[in-house]
């Protein structure tokens, strides 16, 4: 490969949308792998750039790090990742969005409903918490559905 065909981390930086902490970051926990000068400065194949768009679609759907590395550790070394490559990464969380999708719409239809009825039926309302129940529950939004729930941590 041509040293003309590696991006520095500044250009990776404005192609990308991302912030230099963000791609150190992300080469730290073994999801980019840049090359290095003899100077020791970062370089990287542009393949990076498709790269780093599907880790932010997959953090944006709540994809944790350990999930994204597992999947981009299973692309070809030594090419640039086709696009056979990404639908087939793609489609391994194709079910997780449709579940997340059903979830979105009921609780938003549950929010509609709530709003609707003022909360008068506090049997059936989703987001009461009488005697703050949910502190035994754990940390977060307990009433949430798991899948609409984030960790923390989450970047």
């Amino acid at each position: 490969m041509d040293a003309h065909d590696l991006l520095t981390i500044g250009e990776v930086v404005e192609r990308s949308g991302f912030p230099a902490s963000a791609l150190r970051f992300y080469e730290r926990e073994g999801l980019l792998h840049p090359t290095r000068t003899a100077g020791g400065q970062r370089r990287y194949e542009r393949s990076v750039l498709r790269r780093l768009a599907f880790i932010r679609a997959a953090r944006t759907i709540g994809v944790g790090l350990d999930e994204i590395r597992e999947a981009l550790d299973s692309l070809p070394n030594g090419r640039t990742p086709t696009k056979a490559d990404w639908t087939r990464l793609s489609r391994a969380w194709r079910k997780r969005l449709d579940e997340q999708i059903e979830a979105l719409v009921a609780l938003r239809d549950g929010l509609d409903s709530c709003i609707g009825c003022g909360c008068l039926s506090l049997q059936r309302c989703r987001i009461s918490n009488p005697g703050d129940r949910a502190a035994t529950m754990g940390a977060g939004a307990r009433f949430l559905p798991a899948l609409l729930r984030r960790p923390v941590d989450a970047r």
